[in-house]
Order: C-alpha cells, then structure tokens, then sequence
C-alpha cells in the first residue's frame, strides 16, 4: 500500500481539534484527503459553523448543566445530567437532549460527545460528579438511554462517556491516570449497565475513558484490549473512540505513540484533543500531523496491522453515512420557555435547614475549586449573580465577616473537601446566618448550615439558587 493510501485511511481515524473561529486551511486540505471529522471547542465558537456536509463528523463536546463549550463565557442553561437524575422524568431528558442538539447543530456540530454514562459512585471524584445522572446504576442506565434516543430524535449523533466508566476514581484524567476503585465484579454490576442502556438505545459510537481496571491490566482502558473487549462483549459494533490523547494519563504514559497504541487496542476514532489547553504545543496542525506519522510509521514497522487500520476506518465511515442520514431528519423544535426551565432547575435542587428570605445583597466567600480542563469555572461570574450587588471574597484569602447587613453565603462545588467544609465552618463562626450553594454533588455528611444543592455549575443552576435564596425556605 502507498504512503498516500497509508494516510488517507489514517485521516479517516483522526478527530483533531483546532484553534481560532473560522476553519483552518489545513482542516479544508485534510477533509479533501479523508479526515474523519474536527471536534469543537469554546475556542471555535462565534465564528462561521464548520460545514458538516457529507458525513463530515463535527463534534462538540457538550454536555449541558456543568461541562459547555457553546456558552463558556456565561454558563450553560441547559439542564446538566446531575439535575436531570434529580427529576428523574425521562420525558424532561429527552427535551434537553433535544435542545443540546439544536444548540450544537446551531455551530456546526453534527455529533455531541454526550451523555456522560459514569455512575458517580466516588463523592471526592474531582472531574465527574454531577456530569453523571447519579449514583444509581439504573437511573443513569434511564437517562443514558433517554439522552441518546432524544439526540438521535432531534438529527444529532450521540457519544456516550467514558467507558467503562469514570464514576468511582478520585483522579481527573486530564492531571494524572485515574485507577477504579470498583472490583471487577462491581464494574460489570454498577459501571457497565448504562453504556449496555446506551447500546439498546441505538448509540453507534463510545467514547472511552483513560483510567486503569486493575482486574483487566496495567493499561488505561483506551489503550487496554480487554477493556474494550469488554465494550464488544456488551454487543457494541459501533465506533470506539477514544477520550482526548493530549490528557495526561495517555500522554505521560506513551508520549507519541498514544495514538497507536490506543488504535491497537481496538479504538476506532481518535480525539486528538484541545490545542487550546494548557500545557498544549498551541499547534494545531503540529498536533494533527504528530498523531497522523505516528501511525502511518507504525503500520510501516509492521507494529500496526493495515486490517486494524481498515477496520476502524470502516466503522467511521459507516458512522459518517449514519450523520448524513441524521441531517435529513434535522428537526428546529421551539425549544422550552425560560420559565419553564428554570422551574425544572428548581425542582432539581434540593435545601437542608431552614433559610430566611434573603433578597440580597448577600456577602458571597467562594470556595470552589480550580477550574478542570473539562469544567471551566466562569471565573467569579457565577459568585457575582449570588452577590446581588455585596461583596464577592476568595476563601483563599481569608473569611470574612458579611457587612452592611448582607448575609454571608459560601459557595462550594466539592463539599466533600476539607478546605470547602472549613471555609463553610469559618464563615459560620463569624456569621451564624451563613448559608451555603452547593454546586456539586450532595454531601454525604451532612452541612452544618442551611444549604440549598443545585446539581450543576451553571447559569441555570446559579439562577435558580438565586431565586431559591431570595425566597428562603423552611427546614
């Protein structure tokens, strides 16, 4: 085989990312040649959609409620996952999912890297938490499969994630590699059922996670044969694509030669990852190019078998036909009315203790953790909103007492941490009115403070603990 037709079927595998708004030329020059298809990013948002015309697969990581590229600047207003298992109407699902799709085509995409299928069943897991539906096997089975089906209704490409799931480690995988806390008994019992939901439900493509089941070798799933293996047990026969390459727990383990080995071990599609994110090379093409030789160097060495290659560039391009087909059925439903979202997203949250009214302003100390490669925290805009006009204070900095007759609010996203529960307990010693806005997953222990959970670091989710505070509540 020619290094031309060598590359050709190796550009039918890739999924780069790029930087900028508008399409690069070498994303044009490489469409030309085979590529599969470039995944979106909040960098490439604003700019003139790139054309997914002719299966080409525009992918766009969004999830809706804490994980958003379209609205990174402000948050999303879509209900996220975690407020979606807190309803548990699978009709309310398969409306979200509807509206993600009419967002994501609304730039462009053709395929959203979406639901999130992890059972969260880690409350210190600092990169999942309410991204997934819950705790419980079958309701995120529920939802996964609803998400899948409303994405599908609405002319979008589902990819539910990270198989075999992300949902019990206490590493983001974008820092460090990530090992399962579950055995392999509890895997199958507790982790695998949504992605079996998914299946059923019609999902034709997976995205892998990069994390280590110990009882199936040493290797992160994306590049550990048995791991996918177990995906092929289920009954999937669709696409494996791999969770981004750039993240630490591939690339600190195999350098360049990620992409091969996550090929090898049966992935079909892979994500190169964000040239935008930090520590990248800021090269988009060089990323591109970097992945592409690397494989097109293996099956030269006889490292890669060409019917590897030609297998999982066969199941992308049946993928690709599958997104034709999808943009013919492109429905544009009205999405809900504002009013009505943010009753939804009230109705999510849950309040502990008793609140008394507080319209503002309020003194807020924001707790939160540093922002992840998957989850940006909007800096202090959402501290601001709850602020009401008061005063907005890092904890990093120190608590302070609220003034001018301003209750005291702490806003925290891991109350699980000690460094958010002793921001929570300085607060109160100082003001004994302190309430807290979770936006992450309840508790397990109990706050010591009034406290309404949200579910979701959103605009949505800050709206409605907003109104939620304004009104108060009785315990």
């Amino acid at each position: 085989m020619s290094d031309r037709a060598i590359e050709r079927l190796v550009n039918g595998v890739l999924w780069p990312g790029f930087l900028g708004r508008g399409t690069p030329d070498w994303v044009a020059r490489e469409r030309d040649a085979g590529l599969a298809g470039v995944v979106l990013f909040a960098q490439n948002i604003g700019g003139a959609p790139v054309d997914a015309a002719g299966g080409f697969l525009v992918g766009i990581d969004e999830e809706g409620g804490t994980v958003t590229r379209m609205d990174s600047a402000r948050g999303s207003d879509v209900l996220g996952a975690g407020q979606l298992g807190a309803i548990d109407d699978e009709d309310v699902t398969r409306l979200a999912a509807a509206e993600l799709a009419r967002l994501s085509a609304a730039s462009g995409a053709d395929v959203v890297i979406a639901p999130v299928a992890d059972v969260n069943t880690d409350p210190r897991n600092p990169v999942i938490g309410t991204r997934s539906f819950g705790g419980s096997p079958a309701l995120v089975a529920r939802h996964v499969a609803a998400t899948v089906r409303g994405l599908h209704a609405a002319g979008a490409v589902a990819v539910p994630k990270h198989f075999p799931g992300h949902g019990d480690t206490a590493v983001d995988s974008h820092h460090g590699l990530p090992t399962s806390g579950a055995t392999e008994q509890e895997q199958r019992d507790v982790h695998l059922p949504p992605f079996a939901a998914a299946i059923e439900a019609g999902a034709m493509v997976i995205m892998t996670a990069h994390l280590v089941v110990p009882a199936w070798g040493p290797d992160p799933a994306t590049a550990q044969p048995r791991a996918l293996a177990e995906l092929r047990d289920l009954g999937f026969t669709g696409v494996i694509a791999s969770d981004a390459l750039d993240m630490a727990a591939m690339r600190s383990r195999y350098g360049d030669a990620a992409p091969v080995r996550a090929l090898a071990a049966g992935c079909d599609l892979l994500c190169v990852g964000n040239p935008a994110n930090p520590g990248s090379s800021g090269d988009d093409e060089g990323d591109f190019l970097a992945a592409r030789s690397a494989i097109v160097e293996a099956v030269r060495a006889g490292e890669l078998p060409v019917s590897r290659l030609e297998q999982a560039a066969e199941r992308v391009a049946a993928v690709r036909g599958f997104a034709r087909e999808q943009a013919s059925v492109r429905r544009q439903d009205a999405p809900l009315p504002d009013a009505d979202v943010l009753a939804l997203a009230r109705r999510a949250a849950k309040v502990s203790g008793a609140c008394a009214a507080n319209p503002g302003p309020r003194t807020v100390i924001d707790a939160r953790a540093a922002a992840t490669w998957a989850v940006s925290s909007t800096g202090s805009r959402y501290a601001a909103a709850l602020a009401r006009g008061g005063e907005v204070i890092d904890a990093a900095d120190g608590t302070a007492a609220a003034t001018d007759g301003a209750r005291t609010v702490v806003l925290v996203d891991r109350i699980a941490d000690a460094e958010q529960r002793g921001a929570v307990s300085r607060a109160a010693r100082l003001d004994p009115g302190t309430v807290v806005v979770n936006l992450g997953v309840d508790p397990v222990d109990p706050v010591p403070v009034p406290a309404v959970h949200v579910r979701a670091a959103s605009r949505l989710a800050v709206r409605a603990a907003d109104e939620t505070l304004a009104e108060g509540w009785r315990e």
